[in-house]
């Protein structure tokens, strides 16, 4: 009994559960205070939006579009803040937070997954392979696993979710070329209002249309982006040691450190590996006139660059930053607070 017990606790740290608990709160609480900047990152990814106000050519075809113009990553922010303007005056309040519902389904558990197997994964393999001593090479293998684990477990509610955000996109898209080509408004938003019917109704759809399959779209994309994860544990590992030693003393300064390591390590790590993101939401993009235009990684990859350009990789990146900094920072310290104090 007693060698029992003594072979777990070395399988799994003391406090274990800890991680589990405090991953998910400090994620639930970043994605709601972030959530309309995730709504425009999507939408900026997504060519349904590029398209749409492409033929619209002006700001507020009743929903928020923003005619495409080329500048530097200044202007990239005014338009995030344009896009944020118009999807409160022309959508309502409700439509920043489009999503958030499988957002907080997806990101609670995921965060959970995630912080417990990274927390926990480190000290095994430190105590397994390194005589109990933490390094670079043992934060990336842990934070390799945990997104691999995660990635797998999460990716059919990040689909859901991401559909539900684009359905104003698809509903105006086919509203406009309803009206163009002399279809009466109500026929054309028939189809489409049978998609706005919540997260229920959107995962019965993918499942009637695509299968079991559907709900894995995007999934290379998703391991491709465990490169971000690992970038980010490894750099935050770092920079709050060397904030520490910087530092040398506990309380305020300590934890602003902690913040600053937390929002530079997902700065840097999201700047690297960024086109993933784009080229995942292409994928969980759903069929238009019932044709799946992105099939595959490397196919999507061409098709972004030869359509668009590779510049497109790096749409919505304003946002993206607006959105993934002051949530890391969120989440992060409520992680660490929780495994200080609980």
């Amino acid at each position: 009994m007693t060698s029992s017990s003594s072979s777990s606790s070395n399988v799994f740290p003391a406090k274990s559960w800890q991680h589990f608990v405090a991953g998910g709160l400090g994620g639930m609480c970043g994605a709601i205070v972030t959530s309309p900047f995730d709504v425009v990152k999507t939408r900026l990814q997504s060519s349904l939006f590029r398209e749409k106000h492409a033929s619209v050519g002006f700001v507020g075809g009743g929903v928020a579009t923003l005619p495409h113009r080329t500048g530097g990553l200044l202007w990239n922010f005014v338009e995030t803040g344009h896009i944020l303007r118009d999807i409160y005056r022309d959508e309502s309040p409700r439509a920043l937070f489009r999503g958030l519902g499988p957002t907080l389904v997806g990101v609670i558990p995921a965060r959970s997954i995630h912080f417990f197997t990274y927390g926990n994964g480190k000290q095994i393999i430190a105590n397994r392979f390194n005589h109990g001593q933490e390094n670079s090479y043992i934060h990336l293998s842990a934070a390799a696993i945990a997104g691999i684990l995660t990635s797998t477990a999460t990716n059919p509610i990040w689909v859901v979710k991401t559909r539900l955000q684009l359905i104003e996109e698809r509903r105006q898209a086919v509203s406009l070329s309803g009206s163009s080509s002399g279809v009466a408004p109500d026929a054309t938003r028939r189809p489409a209002s049978r998609l706005v019917g919540g997260s229920y109704a959107m995962i019965r759809q993918i499942f009637r249309e695509e299968g079991i399959r559907g709900f894995y779209k995007g999934l290379s994309a998703s391991y491709l982006g465990v490169t971000e994860g690992t970038i980010q544990w490894v750099l935050y590992e770092r920079l709050k040691r060397l904030s520490a030693d910087t530092q040398g003393q506990s309380g305020v300064a300590e934890w602003f450190g902690m913040l600053g390591s937390a929002g530079s390590a997902k700065f840097v790590a999201s700047l690297i590996t960024y086109p993933h993101e784009v080229l995942r939401t292409r994928l969980r993009q759903p069929r238009v006139n019932g044709v799946l235009k992105y099939t595959g990684l490397w196919q999507t990859l061409r098709t972004v660059i030869a359509e668009e350009g590779a510049r497109s990789l790096y749409g919505g990146l304003s946002a993206h930053l607006m959105r993934v900094v002051p949530n890391a920072a969120v989440m992060y310290s409520i992680y660490e607070g929780v495994l200080r104090w609980g």
